[in-house]
């Protein structure tokens, strides 16, 4: 009997039996405290029948990880006696042995507990650089990886624990605000792995929630960001091209812009993209120049989140080219992709296979069918069982239908099917 049917719904929808459920929260535990967790079916039927009704900790995280929603809404009861401490309630007992006090993990290091019923832990700058020590770490995975659900599950997980930061302990106002910047941070990367991996509906409820939590943080850095991404979101839609030109607009128009020429470089390279896209081809030609004088101001050595490390001038050459693209201007959008690649720093590993992607593309659309072949088989993963970021794959895909339809029997082509499928 199933006394859980909020989770069993989950469940059902995802297509997951109990024992691939055990599995994947096993390795989800992995990632949010650094040690394998011990999950088996036996707990998974506990929760269904309504045997376990509240988790033990890391397990509620894992399962918020997983479902991309709270434990309450996965059908779990709070106990009376943590309404105020919601940490304070006792754990499941099951393979508590596991996962003792001298584990070297980040949900040792970070995540609070509450000792009594009176006393609230005091939360501090070691909690904010701990969490942004996470974020640079998933920044790096996405550079070399892109968009995955993986990547998307995980920010979203580090997002509800700065968040429960604020609830759980007391903090001063700085470090509240350090907080909501953190929650937002994770949350505009679980947003942009949505954005990358073309799935735009679940990149727009966390677009909703982590310009909420950056205007709590008060930091307009963490808006420019999700305004940047917002102009790529809005491009995936069908007819969203003007409310693209509208989030661009607004993301150069932000406080981060005035202040730092670098912010305001790329926030005016993505209003040149939006602006090529309705067809204002001049204004966005201004928008790239204005772009690269803002490069040149900017100091390289300054303070920076890490989320803006992968901007320079290689990718802005890398920008430029989709905009003489979208204007017509192949040929000068091949030079700059090749300026690009030449330029790309070494672990920027998604956008080396976006861009190598793009370039093939246009060179196949310029009649250049075994280099835009040659190029087009370099982005391909080595091994079969290897994926792509769901704007590369898309890419390709459109190589791949437009190369059957203008050159399909040469012997590039032939190699290239053969290879592609």
């Amino acid at each position: 009997m199933t006394d859980n049917v909020h989770l069993a719904g989950r469940m059902s929808a995802a297509g997951l039996s109990r024992a691939e459920l055990a599995k994947r929260l096993n390795t989800q535990i992995e990632w949010l405290t650094g040690r394998p967790g011990t999950l088996q079916v036996r707990h998974i039927r506990n929760w269904l029948g309504g045997n376990t009704r509240w988790p033990q900790e890391r397990q509620r995280r894992a399962l918020e990880a997983e479902f991309g929603v709270s434990a309450e809404e996965l059908g779990f009861i709070r106990p009376a006696r943590s309404s105020a401490h919601p940490d304070s309630a006792p754990e499941d007992p099951v393979d508590r042995r596991h996962f003792t006090a001298g584990a070297v993990s980040f949900a040792a290091a970070t995540l609070l507990s509450v000792p009594d019923a009176t006393a609230r832990p005091r939360v501090g700058m070691s909690d904010v650089d701990a969490l942004e020590q996470r974020f640079s770490e998933l920044v790096a995975a996405d550079n070399t990886t892109g968009g995955t659900i993986t990547l998307e599950t995980r920010a979203l997980a580090f997002a509800h624990h700065a968040l429960e930061r604020i609830n759980v302990g007391t903090a001063s106002t700085r470090v509240k605000n350090r907080l909501y910047a953190s929650a937002a941070a994770f949350t505009g990367t679980a947003l942009w792995s949505a954005i990358d991996a073309r799935e735009p509906e679940r990149a727009e409820r966390h677009f909703d929630r982590a310009l909420r939590y950056a205007r709590l943080a008060q930091d307009p850095v963490a808006e420019l960001r999700l305004w940047s991404h917002q102009v790529l979101l809005s491009g995936q839609r069908l007819g969203g091209r003007s409310e693209a030109l509208a989030a661009a607009e607004a993301g150069r128009s932000s406080a981060a812009c005035r202040r730092d020429p670098l912010y305001r470089s790329l926030a005016t390279a993505r209003l040149a993209g939006a602006q090529a896209q309705v067809g204002e081809y001049t204004s966005a030609l201004r928008s790239l120049d204005h772009a690269r004088t803002s490069l040149r101001k900017a100091d390289p050595a300054a303070q920076r989140p890490s989320w803006i490390g992968f901007y320079d001038e290689a990718e802005l050459n890398g920008l430029t080219a989709l905009v003489m693209e979208d204007t017509g201007r192949h040929a000068e959008a091949e030079a700059f992709l090749h300026m690009t690649l030449t330029r790309l720093r070494p672990d920027l590993l998604r956008n080396k296979a976006y861009y190598s992607a793009t370039l093939a593309l246009i060179q196949l659309r310029q009649g250049e069918i075994e280099r835009a072949c040659t190029t087009a088989l370099t982005v391909l993963p080595e091994d079969a069982g290897d994926s792509l970021a769901g704007r590369t794959r898309t890419l390709l895909h459109t190589f791949h239908r437009e190369l059957a339809a203008v050159a399909p029997n040469t012997r590039s082509a032939v190699e290239w099917t053969n290879r592609y499928t």
